[in-house]
């Protein structure tokens, strides 16, 4: 018995000891692979990708990158300035009349779908994320069931959340091509789940070509599930695109609204401080660049109180040489901002040149995060409502708990008054101009997030902005935000329906019926300003 154990034992050590050792790249399997019909080229490479060793995918990677060659039957892999043989690996030397291994597009195809197996059995995460998209792609332009033992091998393995569910979506799509009417209807179940546009044309070609009347039935139900959400992911999307401008909106509005609402100064040079924080935001970007490249991630938390302070002392040298002999005449100090934003540009234009310059995002602002199947949400968007809501914030504290709020609110509202107890109108003037003028900045901040930055910047939304105070009610931050915000998913909407152009019309008309049936704008302003 114990002699019986033995041998069972040994036998078992030799074929382990054999599986270890044997080749699963043959000179047999390498020669198929680079030459005959592609039909069968396709099959092979298929079978060496779901049980690939060292050298098939080795030579699998020297195909894509045209670096095999053929001669005498026997393949080799030029890597630089190596020759090596592609069954053992082995240096050799590459024999003059050495022929390039021919590609036609459906092995390019074929090659671009192994090296996405390849790269989903060992690679990192984010490459099995890409592997899984190709092959997903794959599976949903053109359904063959042959793709299915790559796609079990991989799902088999450690892979990657989102590779995963990107490659489940793929077995699903190849599933469709079963001849099981049970593996067809379970796949109509699991694309159903997915509720991304990509499944949609699959099904539609689906439903054409199917002939159970089960298996129609589900897609027919799959079909309707995914319009439902892809109308409704649609809807969302619009909703965060109007968000998104509506934040734009309201932190290019919210210092206007301190130097136009509160003190009544029409800044035609707003948006030039704006162009100011993007450019004070880009240096600092290239100071990083050239000096602390390894913390380049964290060059906004420079760069906002920079832009801050940077057109917040623009502001006050304006209110100082310029506004303050122009207090109470709008059309003077319209003309004369209107001069100084024209000196602005020229200045800017002089400095860095008429061309855009590029602001990178962080990389924790890079990316998107993707809600229900279908509906991408960039981050550096998200960030930006979340900057503009904490901007808000902060200045609404200001207005209403600080002494220097107090102060500003007390010079709007009577001037001889606060000047009676002590206030040095002057001096706020300065200060509440300031301040507004840094809010333009950190608004420029943000657009350096989600555009390019030139010396134009600010004339995109000067208009805007004053028609944001305006409708919003002069004075009044409440009525920006819900103005800002309005208009911002009022115009989204109405792009969708319309066109960009039509939109940006009928907001304006919509802003001028509205100011014509309510010249206060949504709040009206209460108090001595508002009687005076």
């Amino acid at each position: 018995m114990t002699t019986h154990w033995l041998r069972m034992l040994g036998l078992c050590l030799a074929l382990c000891m054999g599986a270890g050792t044997a080749q699963a790249l043959t000179p047999a399997d390498a020669l198929a692979l680079v030459e005959g019909s592609a039909s069968d080229r396709v099959e092979t490479l298929q079978r060496l990708t779901v049980a690939p060793d060292e050298r098939a995918a080795a030579l699998i990677r020297a195909m894509a990158a045209q670096n095999a060659r053929l001669h005498d039957e026997r393949v080799y892999i030029v890597d630089g300035d190596r020759v090596l043989d592609a069954v053992t690996g082995e240096p050799t030397t590459l024999p003059p009349d050495a022929q390039d291994v021919s590609l036609n597009n459906r092995l390019r195809g074929a090659l671009e779908t192994a090296l996405a197996g390849l790269d989903l059995l060992y690679a990192e995460p984010r490459r099995q994320r890409e592997a899984a998209r190709t092959l997903q792609r794959s599976a949903f332009d053109q359904p063959d069931i042959e793709q299915l033992p790559l796609i079990e091998k991989a799902l088999a393995g450690d892979l990657d959340p989102q590779a995963r569910q990107t490659l489940e979506l793929a077995q699903a799509a190849v599933l469709l091509d079963s001849e099981d009417e049970a593996q067809r209807l379970a796949a109509a179940d699991k694309l159903g789940e997915a509720r991304q546009a990509i499944v949609r044309p699959l099904l539609l070609a689906q439903i054409e070509r199917e002939q159970s009347p089960a298996v129609k039935a589900a897609l027919q139900q799959t079909l309707k599930a995914v319009e439902r959400a892809l109308q409704l992911s649609s809807v969302l999307a619009q909703g965060f695109t109007g968000l998104s401008l509506g934040s734009i909106l309201l932190l290019a509005a919210l210092g206007l609204a301190i130097t136009y609402g509160l003190m009544g100064v029409i800044n035609m040079a707003h948006g030039e401080l704006i162009m100011i924080g993007a450019y004070a935001t880009w240096l600092v970007q290239l100071a990083f660049k050239q000096l602390f490249p390894e913390m380049f991630d964290w060059y906004l938390l420079v760069a906002m109180p920079l832009a801050f302070i940077t057109s917040a002392l623009v502001g006050a040298a304006m209110e100082r040489t310029v506004i303050r002999f122009l207090y109470g005449r709008p059309l003077e100090t319209l003309l004369a901002t209107w001069g100084i934003s024209l000196v602005l540009m020229q200045a800017v234009r002089s400095l860095f040149g008429a061309q855009n310059v590029g602001v990178e995002n962080p990389s924790w602002m890079s990316g998107s995060v993707t809600l229900m199947g279908n509906l991408t949400l960039p981050w550096n968007r998200i960030i930006i409502i979340a900057f503009a809501a904490a901007v808000l914030l902060g200045v609404a504290l200001m207005i209403s708990r600080t002494r220097l709020g107090l102060f500003v609110r007390g010079v709007t509202q009577n001037r001889p008054i606060a000047a009676c107890l002590g206030v040095n109108p002057a001096r706020i003037d300065t200060y509440a101009f300031a301040l507004g003028s840094g809010i333009a900045g950190l608004a420029g901040c943000a657009l350096s997030q989600i555009g390019n930055v030139g010396p134009d910047l600010g004339q995109s939304y000067i208009v805007d902005s004053f028609m944001v105070v305006v409708l919003g009610g002069v004075g009044q931050l409440a009525g920006t935000v819900y103005a800002a915000l309005g208009l911002g998913i009022l115009n989204k909407f109405l792009e969708g329906w319309a066109g960009a152009v039509l939109a940006k019309i009928a907001v304006l008309v919509f802003i001028i019926v509205f100011i014509q049936k309510r010249p206060q704008g949504i709040f009206a302003m209460k108090g001595r300003s508002a009687e005076a």
